[in-house]
């Protein structure tokens, strides 16, 4: 009798105290309630350079630049993002404009392993002046006489011209395929019926590359670091009048700008929302089609070598060189944030 009175009483507690774990148990996978998905967000940030690069040529006439982007999203799922957004940066141009204003928007679906970005990119630069022409009918808010007494002011000392206005548009499509936690590479497209205003069509390609260090790499710090580079071709086609070489009957009606290749590589170290990024860029074009492509103002140095068919034209002695097109390194300095990520 007292055995079957204790397997009762063992019974009872085992029963009990199941019937409490399981109420624990249900009690721990509660959730709490989930938050409203908020399709909206902002990223912006700012950064400071000691040189302004872009596909291997400086805009800032290898001074320092500051620059700032604003960007409002709307994500209509996780894998599908619409945006648009203004940026802005600080410019040496041959036209003397100071300061370049970016327009721009597009979409960005993913796929699994593949991220790609299709939209449309307007650079303006406002605030140029016009410098001349050599065409026969001038171009570009320069007026139409070779004396330049209709709105355009005084050649440069090495005689270079640039329309008032350079600004212009691109379509592009970009393509990232993010490996794995260590490694992406990318594809980028870009066209431009009229780049930089010159009359000339253009069209950059580019592939990319990135490995991103393992997060313990600094241990505990916090501090993050990349290597990255990029290989790309701009083509060019032909420009207007406006930048014919007077005189010349193979260039006097525009000359064939000079499509070349550009490369940069590069170390950066994240900490937070800060980014250091430390970058060597270059490119294939020569300092006398460098010269003819940019209007380089600030180029002085004249000589028989940089004579190039569309630089100086037949027969000519010497010419200017540029080296807004040289070797270069650039560190920058900038801050990303996103409102959901970092203002919360």
């Amino acid at each position: 009798m007292k055995k079957v009175a204790l397997l009762a009483t063992a019974l009872a507690m085992v029963t009990t105290g199941s019937a409490f774990a399981a109420d624990m148990a249900v009690k721990a996978k509660k959730a709490p309630p989930v938050a409203a998905f908020d399709p909206w967000d902002i990223a912006f940030g700012g950064g400071i350079m000691n040189d302004y690069i872009f596909r291997g040529v400086t805009q800032s006439n290898h001074n320092p630049s500051v620059a700032a982007y604003f960007e409002p999203r709307y994500n209509v799922n996780k894998d599908l993002q619409l945006y648009v957004g203004a940026s802005a940066e600080s410019i040496s141009f041959p036209n003397r404009a100071a300061a370049e204003v970016d327009i721009y928007g597009g979409i960005r679906p993913t796929f699994g392993m593949f991220a790609f970005d299709f939209g449309i990119w307007g650079y303006l630069y406002p605030g140029g002046s016009c410098f001349g022409s050599q065409g026969t009918l001038a171009q570009g808010n320069c007026g139409t006489s070779l004396d330049n007494s209709q709105g355009a002011i005084g050649l440069p000392i090495n005689g270079n011209f640039a329309k008032k206005d350079a600004s212009f548009y691109e379509v592009y499509a970009k393509l990232n395929i993010n490996i794995n936690d260590q490694w992406t590479v990318g594809f980028n497209e870009y066209y431009s019926p009229n780049f930089l205003n010159l009359g000339a069509w253009g069209n950059y390609s580019s592939i990319t590359a990135k490995w991103t260090a393992p997060s313990t790499t600094f241990g505990s710090s916090g501090v993050g670091m990349y290597v990255s580079g990029e290989f790309g071709r701009q083509w060019l086609g032909t420009s207007d009048i406006f930048y014919g070489i007077a005189g010349d009957p193979l260039y006097a009606g525009g000359i064939k700008e000079p499509s070349y290749n550009t490369w940069n590589i590069g170390v950066g170290f994240t900490y937070k929302v800060f980014t250091l990024d430390l970058r060597y860029y270059d490119t294939d074009l020569s300092k006398g089609n460098c010269n003819a492509f940019t209007s380089d103002f600030s180029a002085t140095n004249s000589s028989p070598g940089f004579v190039t068919p569309i630089n100086g034209g037949a027969g000519a002695a010497t010419a200017f060189g540029s080296n807004w097109c040289s070797a270069a390194g650039v560190a920058k300095l900038s801050f990303d944030l996103t409102a959901m990520s970092n203002l919360k």
